[in-house]
């Protein structure tokens, strides 16, 4: 039975966990928090993700947590005219196989949280940040930084956007400043006229910027996001609080809609968007990278979390198929790298079609998307009709 270290518990690593335990595997996770949380607010969570999750047992715990929105809308910044509709019905559970829903980040960690401590015998080690790796005589180890160490036969960096693992595999990367700020926060839907927001994924789309509103907890926060072009801002941070009075300027003059939803936000959070080109590869002999670690990603997409979630899947059933650990990581990376690196430059592309201001392009964007109502979905179909599952057989 192949022992596998994960540095990391977030969404990814804790998917991979419960994976790589029912492959027959022994998991032995580490992460750096003091405590198991999750930062963030809401994430989406498309079919080709859902699918793992169901494989997993955890489909119904995971609807009870989440909102299933009825449709995505492309809606113009000034005017509230719907741009783009993209239907995310029972048609769309039934072509896809699945369901689209929105989540809190948290409620979705927390899950996974305690499915791994359900099983039992998946120790959590927390307080043990990842900052080295060593490999010899068909073993890896895992150094930390309180000077503690940890000892398998493979090792998963799941360790995030700064991972350690992949630093240690690959040396420092280096990541390109987008040029983009995200304001990120949640309003409670008492604090706003009633039914103003309905459960559907909003994307108000206008010059240099873009929001993103959708509801969470059973519909009663709205998560809003604000993106906007900021050449001079770089802190890459989640939990870094911005200034609401900047927000509003930022999106001085747009849809009544808007400006309700930030009066109404109490607390937010300012991110800048760095963009990291696709890695040339995840593994070296005993050692791989998954989720941000492997592929950090624009959220333009909101494949993120999907990506890591597929990811876990896949290096189970292969570690769970292949005698060899190096083999199995070989296939794993063979597997995922094209598809994840695919969707990190489809999410850098979208960022021009979001943020367009030139008249004439916004015109030909929005005659091109009335000629082709089904334009985006066709665009999309590439991402949600994919299913890890059947590609790579059951657990």
């Amino acid at each position: 039975m192949v022992k596998v270290l994960i540095a990391g518990a977030g969404l990814g690593g804790l998917t991979a966990a419960l994976a790589l335990h029912r492959a027959g595997c022994r998991v032995e996770i580490c992460e750096q928090a003091d405590e198991l949380g999750e930062v963030g607010a809401g994430i989406q969570i498309s079919p080709n993700a859902v699918k793992v999750l169901r494989a997993l047992g955890l489909e119904a715990a995971f609807e009870a947590v989440a909102v299933r929105p009825t449709v995505r809308e492309g809606r113009d910044w000034a005017s509230g005219a719907v741009l783009q509709s993209f239907a995310l019905d029972d048609g769309f559970a039934a072509r896809y196989g699945a369901g689209y829903y929105h989540v809190h980040r948290a409620d979705l960690h927390g899950l996974l949280v305690d499915a791994v401590r359900d099983l039992g015998d998946v120790p959590i080690r927390l307080g043990a940040r990842a900052v080295g790796l060593g490999e010899a005589d068909g073993a890896i180890r895992l150094d930390l930084a309180d000077g503690g160490q940890a000892t398998g036969e493979v090792l998963v960096g799941a360790d995030g956007i700064h991972s350690a693992v992949r630093e240690a595999l690959f040396g420092p990367d280096h990541p390109r400043f987008t040029g983009t700020v995200a304001f990120r926060a949640t309003v409670p839907v008492d604090r706003l006229p009633a039914d103003m927001i309905e459960a559907k994924g909003y994307n108000w789309m206008g010059p240099h910027h873009h929001f993103v509103i959708y509801l969470l907890r059973g519909g009663q926060l709205v998560n809003c996001v604000g993106v906007c072009e900021m050449p001079d801002w770089r802190i890459e941070s989640w939990t870094q609080r911005g200034d609401l009075d900047e927000f509003r300027r930022e999106f001085d003059g747009w849809h009544p809609t808007i400006q309700t939803l930030i009066n109404g936000v109490e607390a937010c959070w300012k991110w800048a968007l760095y963009d990291r080109d696709p890695l040339a590869r995840w593994s070296v002999g005993r050692a791989t990278v998954l989720g941000d670690a492997a592929h950090p990603m624009l959220p333009f997409l909101a494949q993120g979390a999907c990506m890591a979630i597929e990811d876990g899947y896949v290096l189970a059933r292969c570690l769970q198929r292949q005698d060899d650990p190096v083999a199995a990581l070989a296939e794993y990376e063979a597997a995922r790298r094209p598809r994840a690196s695919q969707v990190q430059l489809g999410a850098r592309a979208r960022t021009r079609t979001l943020h367009m201001a030139d008249a004439d392009e916004v015109r030909q964007r929005n005659e091109a998307n009335r000629q082709d109502p089904e334009r985006f979905a066709k665009e999309m179909h590439w991402l949600y009709a994919y299913d890890p599952v059947a590609e790579q057989g059951p657990l």
